[in-house]
């Protein structure tokens, strides 16, 4: 067992969901960071219209 997956298992249940929406939020700015580089010329409501639909649909 590496040594992340041990401090991960002794996180408190609300430490685990904290760090999990700090991940998800950052996903989401990076994927904003990429469409906006992607297509300057889409507005900011456009791109993040984009971005709720892209994690609405997400799969794993």
């Amino acid at each position: 067992m590496t040594k992340e997956n041990t401090k991960v298992k002794i996180l408190t249940p609300e430490e685990k969901l904290n760090l999990s929406l700090e991940l998800y939020w950052s996903a989401r700015a990076l994927k904003i960071a990429a469409l906006k580089k992607e297509y300057p010329e889409w507005s900011i409501a456009e791109i993040e219209a984009k971005v709720k639909e892209i994690f609405m649909y997400a799969r794993t």
